[in-house]
C-alpha cells in the first residue's frame, strides 16, 4: 500500500519526540509569558506580554501536525516534502529560545537568523510544491508554518534589539534610537503588505502574525510619543492587509478549489 502509514515511521517517530522534547521548550508561554517577558531587557520595540501567546497557536497546531503526518495527505507533504527540515527546526528553535531566556542575546539574534532560515526553506517547500488540497492540509500544514514564518520575522527585529539596542529602564529614547525603531516597525509592517500580495489570496495568517505583534508594541512601548503614535500607525496600516487576505481568503473559499487542465477538458473529444 503505497500510503502505508509505516512508510517513513522513524522520521515521524522523530518528529513526535522533538515536538514532545523541544517545541515543549515554549510552555511557559502557555503558563505565564509574563514572568519570563518581564526577566528580559526591555527595549523601546518591546511588545506587551500577550504577544508572546502566539506560541501557543502555533504549538497546538504543530502538534495537529504531527498527528496528521501518519495520515496520507499529511505524510506526502510533511514526511515527503519537509522531511528532516523539521525536527532540524526544532531543535533550532530550542536553542534559540534557551540562549534568549538566558539573555544571551547576541547569541540569541544568530540563532533567531538560523531558525528564520528554517522556517523560510519549509514555508517556501509547503506554498510552492505542496498546495493545499484539503482543510486538514491548511489547518496542519499551511496554517502553522505560515504564522510561524510571520512570528519567527518578528523574533528577528526583537532580538536583534535585545542585541544591540538600549535597555528602555536605564536610558531614555535617544534620536537614533527612535530611528532605528521607526525602521524596524516599518520592516514589518512592509513583509506584512508582502505577504499580502504573496499570492491573489495573500497570506492572512503570516500578516495576522506581524500585525498582532505590532499591536502588542503599540500597547506597551508609552515612554516615548513618537515611537507609540508611531507604532499606531504601523499596526493600522497591518491591519489592512489583514481585512485584504481575508477578503481574498473568503474569495477563494467563494469560487471553490480551481480545478486542473485535465479536469476542464471536455468529455467529448473536439467540443
Amino acid at each position: 500500500m503505497a500510503d502505508d502509514w509505516k512508510e517513513g515511521i522513524l522520521l515521524k517517530i522523530i518528529n513526535v519526540v522533538v515536538y514532545i522534547l523541544f517545541l515543549g521548550s515554549n510552555i511557559y508561554t502557555v503558563a505565564s509569558p509574563a514572568g519570563i517577558y518581564y526577566n528580559t531587557k526591555l527595549t523601546y520595540i518591546t511588545p506587551a506580554p500577550w504577544a508572546f501567546l502566539i506560541w501557543s497557536v502555533i504549538h497546538i497546531l504543530l502538534l495537529g501536525t504531527v498527528i496528521y503526518q501518519f495520515f496520507p495527505g499529511g505524510k506526502r507533504t510533511i514526511i515527503d516534502g519537509v522531511s528532516w527540515r523539521l525536527p532540524l527546526l526544532a531543535v533550532l528553535n530550542a536553542i534559540y529560545v534557551n540562549v534568549w531566556a538566558n539573555h544571551h542575546y547576541i547569541v540569541a539574534f544568530i540563532f533567531a537568523l538560523f531558525v528564520s532560515s528554517a522556517v523560510t526553506h519549509i514555508y517556501y517547500i509547503v506554498k510552492k510544491h505542496h498546495s493545499s488540497q484539503s482543510t486538514a492540509d491548511e489547518l496542519f500544514i499551511h496554517l502553522p508554518f505560515s504564522l510561524w514564518h510571520g512570528w519567527t520575522t518578528v523574533l528577528v527585529v526583537l532580538t536583534a534589539f535585545e542585541a544591540f539596542g538600549v535597555n528602555a529602564l536605564d536610558k531614555p529614547a535617544g534620536i537614533w534610537t527612535k530611528v532605528f525603531v521607526f525602521l524596524g516597525m516599518f520592516f514589518l509592517e512592509a513583509t506584512a503588505a508582502t505577504y499580502a500580495f504573496s499570492s491573489p489570496e495573500g497570506d492572512l495568517p503570516a500578516s495576522i502574525s506581524i500585525a498582532w505583534s505590532l499591536w502588542a508594541i503599540f500597547a506597551e512601548q508609552r515612554s516615548s510619543a513618537f515611537i507609540h503614535w508611531s507604532a499606531l500607525a504601523f499596526s493600522i496600516l497591518a491591519l489592512v492587509w489583514v481585512v485584504k487576505g481575508a477578503f481574498g481568503l473568503s474569495g477563494r473559499f467563494r469560487g471553490g478549489i480551481a480545478l486542473e487542465d485535465e479536469e476542464r477538458a471536455p468529455l467529448v473529444p473536439g467540443q
